[in-house]
């Protein structure tokens, strides 16, 4: 089970990140008219990279726990283009389009993993 592990250890951490991020920019749309809401966003990148980085190799399973992914660590507050009166940040044409980019990354994040599936599928089936 090592095998599948490592094969798919990393689409899990990117599929729960993407999650996050999903549901973030929908607390921004959906806190767009809130006055003094502050809008959000997760830096992908370096929460992605910092969870790989922390992930220790084990020779058994259960001898450490797996780091955890933290979406809190690389969560920060966006700037706006233009500010809005009663203070809240939100811009909701630039959260729209940030939502869908984020879903169209979780989908293709999917698609990989279906295919690596996939492949491992015949390769055990002798295809």
């Amino acid at each position: 089970m090592n095998f599948i592990d490592q094969a798919f250890s990393s689409h899990e951490k990117t599929l729960t990140l993407r999650s996050q991020r999903m549901e973030i920019l929908s607390r921004n749309i959906a806190n767009a008219d809130t006055p003094n809401f502050k809008a959000q966003d997760i830096d992908f990148k370096q929460v992605l990279k910092a969870a790989e980085s922390t992930q220790m190799k084990t020779t058994q399973a259960g001898h450490i726990s797996e780091a955890q992914i933290d979406g809190e660590k690389g969560l920060k507050f966006r700037i706006p283009f233009n500010v809005a009166f009663d203070g809240n940040t939100v811009e909701l044409p630039v959260e729209q389009a940030k939502f869908g980019q984020s879903a169209a990354d979780y989908q293709a994040t999917l698609s990989i993993l279906e295919n690596r599936i996939s492949g491992i599928r015949k390769a055990l089936r002798g295809d």
